[in-house]
């Protein structure tokens, strides 16, 4: 955390009342919220070292704008947000490193603004230790300097609820108005299901306020006309596309995903199947807390005559949640992202409620049991992000490693790779990928078989396993956890 369990204690401990919504008075109170994002940048930076290299995900996103590798395949459920959010510096400099600082310092940005839509709302260090929780959570610090959409749709689904709360409470906000639309446009830039999931509930709780409502899906249309323009030329149509995306994500209906995000929560980046034992209680056992300090934080502001400025981000954080856990067959803790977003500032009102008393003064039973339970919470979430960073790091040097060996075999671009993890590793040879079936098909067997004519081309596999027909007669050479079948070289 920015600094430390005392100082967030601090800060929720000051019986401030919130401002008039659409105010932001003091400079020390925008210097607060500014400490926190920036702490969360300078964690970024020091925790998840902006050498990691980039994963699956982040090779497909930024091959579409890059220089590295040729355009991988763009599957039905990616938009181009990301892709977009990166070409500052991806559609000129291949350094990793230097996109990892770009990203992370946009993410500081980010968080500062989102917290800012709720000036007013809350009390600043409410709003302060909100920022603070969500951005010390494993999930946010591994995820916001990657180039992957969560983190965005969270400060989307952050400076929308929190926009339409003041314009709802003053209507003559207009900043308030354009924060809708643009938190709107943000999230389905991104990923426009999700940001449809967020918005479900704003829609209805706006039906009679058609300017709010209005800004809400011009928003929502501005950030998915490209996702919905694309479907049209490459996929048949939008239910096409649809259909596509649901098949890829195994078929959206009812899936009890539950067990799986709690699975998920020891650093899986990826839980397809889920399977293995739960992990260790002292993991898990913050994201059954999270639901019920919420429940007390709603419990707090019907109490004190404020309830819609703490129901409408439960609910848009649970709508946001069902997809995740109860309609797809497996699991990703950054998936959860923007309800954990969401939950973070009702969350801070409970802990601000449970360390002080009515009149300002502190609690000290209470406030030494929240201190000493968020100390545990934040070693468990460093313990986590420690193990998954130098996971994620080996996994992607290995990719590295294979591709400086592919090129002392001969295959460097132009190129072609297919086969097990074909995207990335092709990324990092500087190789088109190529798929016949799965998820990301884009080719044929007689394609590859023409390109072989003319170019390097290799067939990848696990260790020791069996190549493709076409592959069989080609040379068998083993990489880091990989096999590469290489075709006779071009005649």
């Amino acid at each position: 955390m920015a600094h430390g369990t005392n100082a967030m204690l601090a800060g929720m401990g000051r019986r401030d009342e919130a401002t008039v919504p659409g105010t932001f008075g003091r400079p020390r109170d925008r210097g607060l919220l500014a400490a926190v994002a920036g702490g969360f940048t300078l964690a970024q930076l020091i925790l998840v070292h902006p050498s990691m290299g980039l994963g699956w995900d982040e090779t497909v996103y930024v091959s579409q704008v890059g220089t590295q590798a040729p355009a991988a395949y763009f599957s039905a459920p990616r938009a181009r947000g990301v892709s977009l959010l990166v070409a500052p510096v991806a559609s000129w400099s291949t350094s990793t490193t230097l996109l990892r600082v770009y990203l992370a310092l946009l993410a500081g940005v980010g968080l500062y603004l989102a917290l800012r839509a709720w000036r007013g709302l809350f009390p600043v260090g409410v709003l302060a230790a909100a920022g603070a929780l969500f951005a010390t959570l494993w999930v946010t610090l591994f995820y916001a300097p990657q180039a992957m959409p969560n983190y965005w749709v969270a400060i989307g689904a952050l400076l929308c609820v929190g926009c339409l709360l003041r314009a709802r409470a003053v209507r003559l906000d207009r900043r308030a108005w354009w924060g809708v639309a643009a938190g709107a446009a943000l999230m389905a830039l991104m990923r426009p299901m999700d940001a449809a999931w967020v918005v479900l509930p704003l829609l209805v709780l706006s039906v009679r306020r058609w300017r709010l409502a209005a800004a809400l899906v011009a928003g929502l249309a501005v950030g998915a006309v490209a996702w919905v323009t694309e479907a049209y030329v490459s996929y048949d149509g939008l239910g096409e596309r649809l259909s596509e995306a649901s098949r890829i994500q195994g078929g959206l209906g009812w899936h009890n995903a539950v067990d799986d995000q709690l699975r998920s929560l020891i650093g899986r980046t990826l839980c397809r199947p889920c399977t293995g034992d739960m992990p260790n209680p002292a993991v898990t056992l913050w994201w059954f807390v999270l639901p019920l300090l919420a429940a007390l934080g709603l419990a707090v502001a019907i109490r004190a005559g404020r309830t819609m400025y703490t129901l409408v981000p439960l609910l848009a954080a649970t709508t946001a949640a069902v997809p995740y856990l109860f309609l797809i067959g497996y699991a990703a803790p950054r998936f959860l992202l923007p309800a954990y977003a969401l939950l973070a500032v009702p969350v801070a009102d409970a802990l601000r409620h449970l360390v002080t008393a009515p009149n300002g003064r502190w609690r000290p039973v209470l406030a030494t049991l929240v201190a000493v339970g968020l100390a545990g919470h934040l070693a468990v979430q460093y313990v986590v992000l420690e193990r998954a960073v130098d996971r994620t790091t080996a996994d992607r040097r290995a990719w590295t490693r294979s591709a400086a060996e592919l090129h002392r075999l001969g295959v460097s671009p132009p190129c072609l790779l297919t086969g097990h993890e074909a995207i990335p590793v092709a990324y990092y040879t500087g190789c088109s990928s190529g798929a016949i079936r799965g998820h990301n098909a884009n080719t044929t067997k007689a394609d590859i078989l023409r390109t072989a004519r003319t170019l390097p081309v290799g067939a990848l596999t696990p260790p020791g396993g069996s190549p493709p027909g076409y592959a069989r007669t080609w040379q068998t050479h083993r990489l880091d956890g990989l096999d590469v079948h290489i075709a006779p070289g071009p005649v």
